[in-house]
Parts: structure tokens; C-alpha cells; sequence
């Protein structure tokens, strides 16, 4: 699934905010194309702000952002912790949004609406407001709306981070069942371990104050995964590697 062409490229990046705080300091970081890459790291190390970047939504304060000759024209799309539904729109209104903001007409954008909330299991639930929706069902509106835009990279910030972990769980096989089917480029944050290993083939360990990458953790056990491999002896090392990485990137004593 992957290739060798780097996705995009940030090099040397520091970001100060106008409070001076520095939330990003000489970090680097090349993300492959089709790759699927978590941050993980403590509230307020940065992970955010390195979306925000890589989405053109936060200016850098020095470094430089670069983006393969094949993403010149990327199209990127951002899902986020909160599900950020209009709660006037139904299910298929709230899909459509995107399509919207771009001038194409709803009578030719309902082939692609309809398809990517099937995508998602919400075929029967189109005409449903959000209001009338569980916490997951939202997250699937959410990933729907994303899929309609067609991205070669999706951008996640804790997309999973408020639900109860059996809806998270189911969430996660499914979101690694799309990244199998589409091949996105997926850069992933979550304070969650067992989540970043399952999902990853890499996953970025970075400490605060400021924030920078501290580990770089390759996950080589290859897709489709599944529920054995979280059983899985190789699984358990793996998050045993990311925990002590990310105790030591907090300054704390790991412990089994």
C-alpha cells in the first residue's frame, strides 16, 4: 500500500503563538503517501497545532511545509473530535455541506452523498437529525462527510476520543476497513495507545514544552489487522514500546 514518495514534509517547523507560547519547536517530520501515521503525546505537546498546520488552518512561525510533486493539487480533509454537525440539517444535508460550500449543485452531488453514507452504514438514516443520533452514529456522518470530498489525506484530531471504547473499537475497524479501500494518506491524533498501535504504521511520540518528536515507532505488522492481532503478543510490544516512550517524554518512570 505504501510508496516511497514522501505525502508532505515539515521541516524544521516552530510555531509561537501570540501569547508566546511555544507549541512547536524545530520539529521534522516526512509522512509517506498512503501512510497512516498517529501522534500520540500529553494534552497541550502540539499535537493538534502539527493538523492545524498540515491543513493551511495555523501559520508556521519559522520552517517550511512542503508537499510532494503528486500533492501539488491535494485535497484534504479534516474530522474532528467533536462531530461538529448542524443540528438544523439532517444526515444527508449534513454530508452534502462540503459539496456545497463548493458551488456543486445538490441534484448532482446526491450520487456521491448517497454512496458515502453507505459507505458508512447510514443508508436508512439520511433523513435523521443529529439530535436523534448515538455518539458513533455522529462519527460516521463526520467520516461520511469527509469521504464525499474525495481526499488523498485525511486528517483526524481525536476523532474517537469521546466515545465509550466499544463503540471506539468497532469505529477503528472500520475506519482501518476505508484506509485498506481508499489508500489515504491518515494522520491520526489520540491519547490513546492500544487505538494509535492497532491503527498505525507509524506511530509519533511527542513531548511538550515545547513540542517536538521524541519517538518514531514503526507498527510493521501488516493490513488487514484484526482482533487476534490485538491479542497478539507482537501488539502488547508494541504498546509496551509507545507507553515507555511516552513516560519518558513526560518525565515519568514507566511501569508495567
Amino acid at each position: 500500500m505504501l510508496n516511497d514518495l514522501p505525502a508532505v514534509t515539515l521541516n524544521h517547523v516552530s510555531k509561537v503563538y501570540t501569547n508566546g507560547t511555544v507549541a512547536l519547536q524545530n520539529l521534522n517530520l516526512n509522512i509517506q503517501e498512503s501512510e497512516f501515521v498517529s501522534l500520540v503525546g500529553a494534552s497541550g505537546c502540539g499535537k493538534s497545532t502539527v493538523l492545524r498546520i498540515i491543513a493551511g488552518l495555523a501559520n508556521l512561525s519559522c520552517g517550511s511545509i512542503d508537499w510532494s510533486q503528486n500533492q501539488k493539487q491535494q485535497k484534504l480533509a479534516f474530522v474532528f473530535q467533536d462531530a461538529a454537525l448542524l443540528p438544523w440539517a439532517n444526515v444527508m444535508e449534513n454530508v452534502y455541506l462540503p459539496l456545497k460550500l463548493v458551488g456543486m449543485p445538490k441534484k448532482d452531488a446526491m450520487i456521491q452523498v448517497k454512496q458515502a453514507l453507505a459507505r458508512v452504514g447510514l443508508e436508512k438514516f439520511e433523513d435523521n437529525y443529529p439530535r436523534q443520533l448515538s455518539g458513533g452514529m455522529k462519527m460516521r456522518v463526520s467520516i461520511a462527510r469527509a469521504l464525499v470530498q474525495k481526499p488523498d489525506m485525511l486528517l483526524m484530531d481525536e476523532p474517537f476520543g469521546a466515545l465509550d471504547e466499544i463503540t471506539r473499537s468497532k469505529l477503528n475497524i472500520e475506519l482501518l476497513d476505508l484506509y485498506n479501500q481508499y489508500s489515504w494518506t491518515v494522520v491520526f491524533v489520540t491519547h490513546n495507545i492500544d487505538e494509535a498501535v492497532y491503527l498505525s504504521n507509524r506511530v509519533l511520540v511527542m513531548s511538550s514544552k515545547p513540542g517536538c518528536i521524541v519517538a518514531d515507532i514503526k507498527i510493521e505488522t501488516p493490513y488487514p489487522r484484526n482482533k487476534a492481532f490485538r491479542r497478539s503478543l507482537e501488539y502488547n510490544e508494541y504498546c509496551r514500546e509507545v507507553a515507555e516512550a511516552l513516560s519518558e517524554a513526560m518525565g515519568e518512570t514507566f511501569q508495567n
